[in-house]
C-alpha cells in the first residue's frame, strides 16, 4: 500500500477568498468605504440625501394638504343640498324620504378617493426614488387634506344658524340647510386610498437597488491563479509509471531463490 500524500503547503480559507476583498486606496468609487460585501455612501453623502429627502417630503405635505382647498370647493359644489321647510313654529324636511344627507357623505367619500389616486400618482411621477420620509409626507397630507376640505365646504356653505335662516325667508319658504359631515369617517378616504395606489405603484414600477454579481461587483475583479511559489497550493504528483514504483512507496520485497 503506498502513504497518502499531503501537499507541502495547504492555503487558509481566506486565500480562496481574494474577490471579497476591496481593492486598494479604496476602489473607483472614490469617497465609500466597504460596508459588508457592499460598497455604503460615506456619511457626507448620507447627510445630503436625508436633507435632500426632508425637502421633498415637507414640499409634498404642504403641496397635498393645500390641495384640500380644492376638494372643499369641489364638494360644495357637487353635494346634494337638503331642502327645509318653516311654519314659523318649527323647521320641517321638505322631502322627509330625501337622501340628501347621505349623497353629500358619498360625494365627500368620492371625491377623497380620486384625490387621493390623483395625488399619489403625481408624487411618484415626480419622486420615482420614492423613500420613508416621502411616504410619511404624502401620508400627513392626506389627512391634513381632507379636513381642511371639511372645514371649508362646511364655512362655506349654508349658515348652520337654522332658525335665523327660516325666520328669514319666511313661512312655507324652502332652504337649504347647512352642509355637513355625518359620517367622519369619510376624512380617511383619501388617505386610504393614496396608501394604495402609491405602495403599490412604487413595489411595481419602483427603482430596483442594484446587488450587483459576485467578484464583479465596485470594481473588483475575479481571483488570478496564485504563482508558483507565491503561497499557492501544490499540484498533485503524477500518477506512477505503470511497471515502476511510484515516489514515495516502498518496493515489494525480493523473492526467496528457489529451493530454500
Amino acid at each position: 500500500m503506498t502513504a497518502p500524500l499531503t501537499p507541502p503547503h495547504r492555503p487558509s480559507s481566506d486565500d480562496h477568498h481574494d474577490w471579497q476583498k476591496p481593492p486598494a486606496g479604496g476602489g473607483s468609487d472614490g469617497p465609500l468605504g466597504p460596508h459588508g460585501s457592499h460598497w455604503a455612501p460615506s456619511k457626507a453623502e448620507q447627510e445630503s440625501d436625508l436633507g435632500a429627502d426632508l425637502r421633498r417630503a415637507g414640499l409634498v405635505l404642504a403641496l397635498v394638504t393645500v390641495s384640500g382647498a380644492l376638494l372643499g370647493l369641489l364638494w360644495l359644489w357637487l353635494a346634494p343640498r337638503v331642502p327645509l321647510v318653516s311654519d314659523n313654529t318649527a323647521v320641517f324636511l321638505a322631502d322627509s324620504e330625501g337622501e340628501e344627507a347621505i349623497g353629500a357623505d358619498g360625494t365627500f367619500v368620492l371625491l377623497g378617493l380620486a384625490f387621493g389616486v390623483v395625488s399619489a400618482a403625481l408624487v411618484f411621477w415626480f419622486n420615482r426614488r420614492g423613500g420613508i420620509l416621502l411616504t410619511v409626507g404624502l401620508a400627513l397630507g392626506s389627512v391634513l387634506g381632507p379636513v381642511l376640505a371639511w372645514q371649508l365646504g362646511t364655512r362655506l356653505g349654508p349658515t348652520d344658524d337654522v332658525v335665523a335662516h327660516a325666520r328669514e325667508v319666511g313661512k312655507g319658504v324652502i332652504f337649504d340647510a347647512p352642509l355637513e359631515l355625518h359620517a367622519k369617517g369619510a376624512l380617511l378616504a383619501w388617505g386610504l386610498a393614496a396608501m394604495a395606489v402609491y405602495l403599490g405603484v412604487t413595489a411595481v414600477f419602483g427603482p430596483r437597488e442594484f446587488e450587483g454579481e459576485w467578484g464583479t461587483y465596485g470594481g473588483w475583479g475575479s481571483p488570478e491563479a496564485p504563482a508558483s511559489g507565491a503561497g499557492g497550493p501544490s499540484p498533485l504528483p503524477s500518477e506512477p509509471v505503470s511497471g515502476g514504483p511510484g515516489p514515495g512507496s516502498s518496493a515489494p520485497p525480493p523473492l526467496p531463490p528457489a529451493g530454500e
